[in-house]
């Protein structure tokens, strides 16, 4: 068995950070080390972290990587080798492809595509539909991630509308339901309003008019209503306003029957962005206003935000051309989220450590993923190693995405992902990826 020692190391874990070493074995973490400690048994392969931070793999809640069906765009394999660029070694991907991951059938095809494709670690979302509640209580909850639940239209158009359905969703899931939260009557009346004063396709920084703060509270409201009333297990996606942070509530993730994920897109940009990125911050929920993205940033530290996803949506620019009504919704961010957050340290909105808690160990602990998360003996060995006080900027050269670009272009960082293990295999090495490696399905206890 292969040993591998990474030395000199400022350790980040389950709240605090110290200087140490960790030792791989193979696939797993064998030895973690304090100080100057030296492993127990000789180490084949030797890695000196000169002080950079050494930190659990980030595990994204939320990802459309469009394979099957829209792989012009995206793919299982681009976006994963993106991912571990960006120091993600595990994701899980939403259902909105064609086909839609909607039949046992679908979800089972996208596992045996992953295995051949993905270079990181998977899961996979089975989406509900006004129609297939009935398959839900047949999931295998070791394997299924969770429940997608459209509550609002967006790319690929999975509303579930028909109150029926949504109480049988919510009464018949038996795992975690994620929610994407809009009203679509709203959404629809404000559409109207705007097309009417401003013509066919106004503007995109009218699209936060339209996919309101009522239209996203009303939304929430009815899943909060619908899960108390089921005891059913909530997960409310991309959290875009102030107003739904009252919904939330500040306690121990574990304590919590209804959580939350705040986005990349909304803690880092705001309305004002809309004047010099236009349609490129475009996305579903729509990025609002500074007060709504302090809010968000607030809540991150007070409990009531639990993890950090990137509703990674990577289109084509031709796709996203027009304003608020025209131009498609979604950006790509996986490749940049760690980068953002611990961009978002450097100048003090939380801590080192409080990113690890949102984008790692929180995560695992959310979903029930077995051994990852953490760094721990015995746990998959899912390790990034960031370079602090290193800064870059983000160009159209280093953007691995298929879809060639990132609203990050242009923007400086002052940290640098440098190397990212999984499963104990160094999969991406200062700007070079294996993109023959692949990772493994994840596994849940339920």
């Amino acid at each position: 068995m292969k040993r591998i020692l990474i030395k000199n190391a400022r350790i980040v874990n389950e709240g605090k950070t110290f200087c140490g070493s960790v030792v791989i074995e193979d696939e797993r973490i064998a030895e973690v080390l304090t100080g100057n400690a030296c492993p127990a048994q000789p180490c084949e392969e030797t890695i000196d972290a000169q002080e950079a931070y050494l930190m659990p793999g980030v595990i994204d809640d939320h990802v459309h990587f469009r394979d099957p069906g829209l792989t012009h765009k995206a793919d299982m394999h681009t976006e994963s080798m993106a991912a571990a660029a960006g120091g993600v070694t595990s994701y899980m991907d939403m259902p909105n492809t064609q086909p839609q991951t909607t039949t046992l059938e679908a979800w089972e095809a996208k596992q045996a595509d992953a295995a051949g494709k993905s270079v990181v670690n998977y899961a996979f979302y089975f989406g509900a539909t006004n129609d297939n509640a009935h398959l839900l209580p047949k999931l295998d909850k070791t394997r299924v991630c969770g429940v997608k639940l459209f509550m609002g239209a967006s790319t690929g158009n999975m509303l579930v509308d028909r109150m029926e359905s949504l109480r049988r969703i919510f009464a018949q899931a038996g795992m975690l339901i994620a929610t994407h939260c809009e009203d679509q009557a709203v959404i629809t009346a404000n559409a109207a309003a705007i097309r009417a004063k401003y013509g066919d396709d106004p503007d995109v920084k009218y699209h936060p008019l339209i996919r309101s703060t009522e239209a996203c509270l009303r939304s929430s409201q009815l899943a909060v209503q619908l899960a108390r009333e089921t005891d059913a297990r909530l997960h409310i996606l991309h959290i875009s306003t102030a107003a739904e942070l009252d919904l939330l509530e500040a306690k121990p993730l574990e304590e919590k029957q209804i959580t939350a994920e705040a986005c990349i897109s909304h803690l880092f940009f705001c309305d004002r962005d809309y004047d010099t990125l236009g349609a490129r911050i475009k996305c579903n929920p729509a990025i609002k206003t500074e007060a709504d993205r302090d809010a968000l940033r607030r809540a991150l530290t007070d409990g009531r935000i639990d993890v950090i996803g990137t509703d990674h949506a990577p289109h084509l620019l031709k796709e996203k051309e027009g304003g608020a009504l025209k131009a498609v919704s979604g950006m790509p961010m996986i490749q940049f989220s760690l980068a953002a957050m611990m961009e978002l340290a450097h100048e003090g909105v939380l801590t080192v450590e409080q990113v690890v808690e949102k984008m790692c160990h929180a995560p695992a602990r959310l979903y029930g993923i077995e051994k990852r998360g953490y760094i721990r003996p015995g746990y998959q060995a899912d390790l990034v190693i960031v370079r602090p006080d290193a800064e870059w900027t983000v160009t159209s050269d280093c953007i691995l995405s298929k879809c060639g670009w990132s609203p990050m272009e242009g923007r400086k960082f002052h940290a640098r992902i440098e190397k990212t293990f999984v499963n104990g295999h160094l999969v991406y090495n200062n700007s070079k990826v294996d993109a023959g490696h692949r990772g493994q399905e994840l596994r849940f206890s339920k």
